[in-house]
């Protein structure tokens, strides 16, 4: 489990259900699910994508971090969902830990086939929840017609999009605090 402060907010679903109860069926599963990320997501799909964060990144201090995780570890999908593993990822990585407090964390769960952004709380308030539901909106939509690398690219754009919004004139000087290319797990 990760211990979460308040340096962190889901933005996907409210935090009124925070309690996540252990679930035998989840388990079984993301237990026999086949690793899917690099099936999904060839060298150059994860380069594309990349770029695409790059690019997103450009003219202000915001800072993305794109997930690919195939199926979550056993131990963790009992304990865990997706907003969980997204959540607990966000913490592992260091998401939270940028300079000016504007990391985002794209998840991508390909075994559930769902997609959670948790974002730090330099950007919460100038954000709504609206926005982001839009975007994970966007990414599925494009999914469920198998257009898997250009779902995440226009997620990263539309992020990269709200950043410049929020972000803009503020801050010039940048340093990137993230790694661009996307983190393959399973």
């Amino acid at each position: 489990m990760v211990t979460t402060t308040e340096t962190m907010e889901i933005v996907t679903e409210p935090k009124l259900d925070e309690a996540i109860q252990p679930s035998f069926k989840r388990w079984l599963k993301h237990l026999l699910h086949m690793p899917a990320s690099k099936r999904f997501f060839n060298q150059q799909d994860q380069h594309a994508i990349a770029q695409a964060v790059v690019n997103a990144e450009q003219g202000h201090v915001g800072e993305i971090q794109v997930v690919i995780e195939g199926h979550m570890p056993a131990r963790e999908a009992y304990y865990l969902d997706t907003r969980g593993r997204a959540k607990q990822l966000f913490a592992e990585l260091g998401v939270w830990d940028t300079e000016f407090n504007s990391g985002i964390l794209l998840y991508l769960n390909l075994c559930e086939r769902k997609v959670e952004i948790v974002i730090d709380r330099g950007i919460q308030q100038a954000t709504t929840q609206l926005v982001w539901d839009e975007v994970c909106q966007s990414i599925i939509a494009k999914m469920a017609q198998q257009q898997y690398r250009q779902a995440l690219l226009d997620g990263v754009i539309q992020i990269g999009v709200i950043l410049d919004r929020f972000y803009a004139n503020k801050i010039q000087d940048q340093n990137d605090e993230l790694e661009n290319a996307p983190i393959m797990l399973n």
